[in-house]
């Protein structure tokens, strides 16, 4: 019996605490574009944050007379066809981005990962039919996948949501499911089940907590996915609905103006572009921290 609690107590450090770890930490210091990602996303993080007190003006503000004017000491980034100043609505919708980011991935990451632990754990018919679900929505093209999402359900920002969280959803029930079928042989999960433990406590105490390193670090990398799919939606007008402050509504309604009011798509484009590398950084860093070979 003492052997076996000893091997349940040895089970490996997750991924998630080999972060936090010397060695794991160094590596990501090491990663000068990791660092810029993080230092990048720290910054969107406080502009959305601190967006009133940053936007020169009222992000939904008009004034006609001062319609479509270039970049300016008065309006830095310019106006729109409604005279509003672009930089307090790129700042607004930094809030925008990120909750379209962030609440995507959650949500498919939870039922991504329910889905993952269950197939791998008890294989056979339940792995079967779960996969070939999962193979379902990967066989659609994921831009695709969310307008028919869309179409179905309707424009707006919780439906463009739960378009852009259901194309996430068989990303991590795989890397979930891959983590599990390697892991459930491991010889702490055997003690933990000789010692007694259930399939809930093996599940969300041994199996759940060896995904967390791979499951951060497609978080990561699906946050920018994300934003960018939400940014494509709304472009279409099947996403975030003016007057709103979203950069992609704001791609959809400058492309009018082109060529001669080119800074209507410059600066919201540049922030789609940055926040989107920002994490792709990100998770790119994380990955090699996390890196068992590293």
């Amino acid at each position: 019996m003492s052997d076996q609690v000893v091997a349940f107590d040895s089970a490996p450090a997750t991924g998630l605490a080999r972060l936090w770890r010397g060695a794991a930490a160094r590596r990501f210091r090491r990663n000068r574009a990791a660092v810029v990602g993080l230092v990048l996303v720290l910054l969107l993080v406080l502009v959305a944050a601190f967006a009133p007190l940053l936007a020169p003006y009222a992000p939904d503000a008009q004034n006609l007379r001062a319609r479509l004017r270039p970049p300016s000491a008065e309006h830095w980034f310019g106006t729109d066809e409604f005279g509003r100043d672009i930089l307090s609505r790129v700042i607004f919708g930094a809030r925008i981005s990120l909750f379209t980011g962030l609440v995507p991935v959650f949500a498919a990451s939870v039922v991504g990962t329910l889905v993952g632990l269950v197939a791998g754990f008890y294989r056979g018919r339940v792995d079967a039919v779960l996969m070939r679900l999962m193979d379902v929505l990967l066989a659609f093209p994921s831009l695709l996948l969310a307008l028919a999402v869309v179409g179905a359900l309707g424009p707006g920002l919780r439906n463009a949501v739960i378009a852009v969280a259901v194309v996430g959803v068989p990303g991590y029930a795989r890397i979930v499911r891959s983590v599990v079928i390697a892991a459930r042989e491991e010889e702490y999960v055997q003690a933990a089940r000789a010692l007694g433990a259930g399939d809930g406590r093996l599940l969300l105490r041994e199996l759940l907590p060896a995904a967390f390193g791979a499951l951060s670090v497609q978080a990561t990398l699906g946050i920018g996915f994300a934003i960018l799919s939400m940014a494509g939606l709304s472009f279409l007008g099947l996403g975030v609905q003016p007057p709103t402050s979203d950069w992609g509504e704001m791609l959809s309604r400058g492309r009018r103006f082109l060529p001669d009011s080119g800074w209507l798509l410059l600066y919201p484009g540049a922030a789609i572009s940055l926040t989107v590398l920002a994490f792709n950084l990100l998770g790119d860093g994380l990955r090699d921290a996390l890196d068992p070979r590293g």
